[in-house]
């Protein structure tokens, strides 16, 4: 298990709206690729709006496989 703990839904949505661009919402979820979308200011938004709507349906998960609670 991994020790990033599981977030919660509600605030990953609300950092990825807010700061997706910079990638904040996959460093806290654990993911070693966020620092792409920081230099490409989140695929200029179309990655950082994907990820949003991942996160809205519930398919973006932690990097480990637990889901945001």
């Amino acid at each position: 298990m991994s020790d990033t703990p599981a977030q919660s839904k509600t605030t990953m949505i609300l950092i990825c709206f807010f700061l997706g661009g910079l990638g904040i919402h996959r460093k806290m979820m654990g993911y070693s690729n966020w620092w792409v979308q920081l230099i490409t200011f989140g695929g200029c938004g179309f990655w950082a709006m994907f990820d949003l709507i991942m996160i809205l349906t519930g398919s973006m998960k932690m990097a480990d496989g637990r889901e945001l609670t």
